[in-house]
């Protein structure tokens, strides 16, 4: 099924012609649980990797033994999911009961080169806003699931271009780490439904005056809605339930009838969830430079890793296939990670992309 973003409650470009300049493209990758195959794009998916060349490895010093099992992430992850609305079993709660972090892999020496766990599979006959090197067709992503690498302590990320005529005989058996070091560094498997869609630059990078224009705007907006909110007073005495499950399900529609305010950061610049391309958002952090280590040249997000598809605060970009599920946590959140505050963005250099990449976190 394809993934519709519906379009902007506002023709922002049209209040705000000079935000023209300040438009770029981002592919969405809509990801959502199932199982791809190697011609396929995926998040955790098989890889079309091939059989005769060696799996990446992380080589750096560190606890590698113990952690969260992997069988067992995916596991917790599968009961949850399907005791979702009920009480558990006895069953699934004596599982449960038993999945706990340990020393997992106990022959696992800190120094012994760990496989790196297959994040993503990104075509670029699917993705129109991936870009690597010219003649490759393919990115491959990895990273090593302890959060524990450089000064920053953060996940340690390779990227694999190829040219996907090339592999021959693929790797059936794909290696994995026995062990995480959070569970939330270890993605659900999830085929992609990529979706190119207009974003428009931070606004904290925007020119000053465009800032306090948009920033008037948005108070002028909320004073509409407050008149609105007024004339609508309802003085009725509240309603009561004969039940919690139908209490639920009227806040559930309540929320859906709610009046959505409208706003640059949430609803007209920067797509949530993981993407390709666009541009960052710096709404934890002032803005900061990422620039090529090699080249000095300003490096663009390649892909953005989002614990949410949107929030309460990007509701408007929550896809149209999607409108009668927007509880449901598969489709908030379908994959699983968390890293960093919630984000984490892979930058690579325009000029280059076989430039060292660099990290940024939100």
């Amino acid at each position: 099924m394809t993934r519709t973003t519906p379009p902007r409650p506002v023709d922002v470009e049209a209040v705000f012609p000079a935000l023209s300049a300040h438009r770029r493209t981002a592919t969405r990758l809509h990801p959502r649980q199932g199982d791809a195959k190697t011609e396929e794009n995926s998040l955790a998916g098989p890889l079309l990797w091939p059989a005769d060349e060696p799996w990446p490895v992380c080589t750096a010093v560190h606890t590698k033994g113990t952690g969260h099992r992997l069988d067992d992430v995916r596991l917790k992850r599968r009961i949850l999911a399907e005791a979702r609305g009920r009480d558990f079993s006895d069953e699934e709660q004596r599982i449960l009961d038993a999945i706990h972090p340990g020393q997992h892999a106990p022959d696992l020496g800190d120094g012994d080169p760990l496989p790196l766990l297959a994040v993503a599979q990104l075509y670029t006959r699917d993705i129109p806003d991936l870009v690597g090197p010219e003649g490759h067709d393919l990115l491959q992503v990895f990273w090593c699931p302890f959060e524990v690498h450089g000064p920053d302590r953060t996940i340690d990320v390779v990227l694999k271009w190829r040219r996907s005529h090339e592999v021959g005989d693929v790797l059936t058996d794909q290696p994995e780490p026995p062990v995480a070091g959070r569970e939330e560094c270890v993605p659900t498997p999830c085929v992609l439904h990529p979706e190119q869609v207009i974003e428009h630059e931070y606004l904290g990078l925007l020119s000053e005056e465009l800032q306090d224009d948009i920033a008037d705007w948005e108070e002028g907006l909320l004073d509409e809605e407050e008149e609105d909110d007024e004339d609508a007073y309802d003085s009725s005495a509240p309603q009561s339930y004969d039940t919690y499950e139908e209490y639920e399900a009227a806040m559930a529609q309540a929320r859906t009838e709610e009046e959505y305010e409208v706003d640059y950061m949430g609803d007209l610049s920067i797509a949530p969830g993981w993407k390709v391309g666009g541009f960052a958002s710096w709404h934890l952090t002032d803005p900061a430079p990422v620039d090529c280590a090699v080249c000095g040249t300003p490096m663009p997000p390649l892909l953005t890793v989002d614990k949410w598809e949107c929030d309460g605060g990007s509701r408007s970009w929550l896809p149209l296939e999607d409108r009668d599920s927007a509880d449901d946590p598969d489709v908030i959140d379908p994959v699983g990670v968390y890293l960093g505050r919630g984000l984490m963005r892979i930058h690579t250099c325009p000029v280059d992309p076989t430039h060292p990449h660099r990290l940024s976190f939100q």
